[in-house]
């Protein structure tokens, strides 16, 4: 070993001479058995490699598209719960529990069944919905909502009105 623990040129090459050589791969004139089934290896492992990708790509995206439907689901559960809860005291536990409920299926791995307690949960809310739920007044659907317009285009605010130069 040289200085620091490198080898030198020569002591690499005595290394590499040392470990034994696979000739089924490296053979230049292989035969034509060899020759078809190292293709076949390689067409196998080509595919299993796309295969691969096109499974994961495809699981992700389903899962994407499943973390998305519980987020938005749990936010509208949540937005409701506030018109059955009116006062924030009994708001605050009725979150709360829904919280639990979202967290009691955190950790299922199985993508068909974190759908159908999706479409369940989905269905629970649809039923449990509230009749008149509370809308802001001036928001649309409000009761406050459009009430005064604007004026439209074309009419203007004269401030000066009745003033002589």
């Amino acid at each position: 070993m040289g200085p620091r623990g490198l080898t030198s040129l020569s002591e690499q090459c005595q290394i590499q001479s040392k470990q034994p050589i696979d000739t089924s791969e490296s053979d230049p004139n292989p035969s034509p058995t060899q020759y078809r089934r190292r293709e076949e290896r390689e067409r196998a492992a080509a595919a299993a490699a796309a295969r691969s990708m096109a499974t994961t790509a495809g699981y992700l995206a389903r899962r994407a598209a499943q973390k998305e439907r519980v987020r938005l689901l749990y936010r509208r559960a949540l937005k409701d719960t506030l018109n059955w809860a009116v006062h924030r005291h009994l708001f605050y536990q009725d979150a709360s529990d829904l919280r639990d409920k979202f967290e009691a299926n955190r950790h299922v791995d199985n993508l068909d069944v974190i759908d159908r307690l999706i479409d369940d949960a989905e269905a629970q809310y649809r039923n449990f919905q509230h009749p008149d739920p509370y809308i802001v007044p001036w928001a649309p659907g409000g009761s406050k909502f459009t009430r005064n317009p604007p004026p439209p285009q074309g009419i203007e605010i004269i401030y000066n009105y009745g003033k002589e130069d």
